[in-house]
């Protein structure tokens, strides 16, 4: 049963741009999705119709069985965490207080203004950092933090929301290589593990390659690709990360070259 259903979505913004062209595509509930592409291919502008901080121009996006519209958005967002490219971590406040923010949508609108937790929460919370190995850091500031380790923060603090579905916008990006494998492989294990439905947005093909169940490959708005990571040959990438037509650029060239 699909977990996310995308269907003729279409985003127009207000200077003419069109960012999205008539996508769509099912994501299966418990799958890892890595979404592929050049940059302003759409990616970002795809995965943030998913949990509603963009609004289609036209088309639908059904999250577990619930339309993404003004009217469902908080119940859609209980359910869908969002792991972040710049880590979007409070800085100034302690490791533990950034992961139970992400209990805030089970809170009262009080209680989350006062950040006022319950027992239950901060046991929620401190397993989140068993998971990701930060035990130790709990009370450290989040800037004290390594990047590695900060991401791993945004990462607990999604698994404390307890969500069905955890989209991660180009969550290696600012990472070094070991550090990336680290982190894509605790996003497939949480996956496989607690079967919650992953999608990604990266750029590193050989990333995709090892991590992903399956491929979604955008390239100007519309969907190039749609299949396992191990169809990701030459042919492929090429239309993937071809731009401006039939142009291929030095950056493909060398990509390919590896394919």
């Amino acid at each position: 049963m699909a977990q996310i259903i995308i269907k003729d979505v279409t985003k127009r913004y207000a200077n003419g741009f069109e960012a999205l062209k008539g996508v769509s595509a099912e994501i299966v509930a418990g799958s890892f999705t890595v979404i592929l592409g050049p940059s302003g291919a759409g990616k970002s502008t795809l995965l943030r119709t998913i949990n509603g901080l963009e609004t289609p121009t036209a088309g639908t996006i059904q999250v577990s069985e619930q339309i993404v519209s003004k009217a469902t958005l908080q119940q859609v967002r209980s359910h869908v965490a969002m792991v972040f490219q710049h880590f979007n971590l409070v800085d100034r406040l302690s490791v533990m207080t950034n992961v139970l923010t992400g209990r805030l949508s089970h809170r009262s609108w009080l209680g989350s203004l006062l950040y006022l937790f319950q027992r239950c929460d901060l046991d929620i919370a401190h397993n989140a950092l068993v998971r990701v190995g930060l035990t130790e850091k709990a009370w450290s500031r989040a800037d004290r933090l390594s990047g590695g380790q900060q991401q791993r923060v945004g990462i607990a603090r999604a698994l404390a929301q307890q969500p069905r579905v955890i989209l991660a916008d180009e969550p290696v990006a600012s990472l070094d290589p070991v550090t990336s494998e680290e982190i894509m492989g605790l996003l497939r294990e949480i996956c496989t593990r607690d079967g919650i439905t992953i999608v990604v947005n990266l750029h590193q093909v050989e990333l995709a390659k090892r991590f992903a169940d399956r491929v979604i490959g955008l390239n100007e708005g519309l969907v190039v690709y749609d299949g396992p990571a191990t169809g990701l040959d030459r042919a492929t990438l090429s239309r993937i990360y071809r731009r401006n037509g039939d142009q291929v650029d030095e950056q493909l060239e060398t990509m390919l070259a590896y394919a």
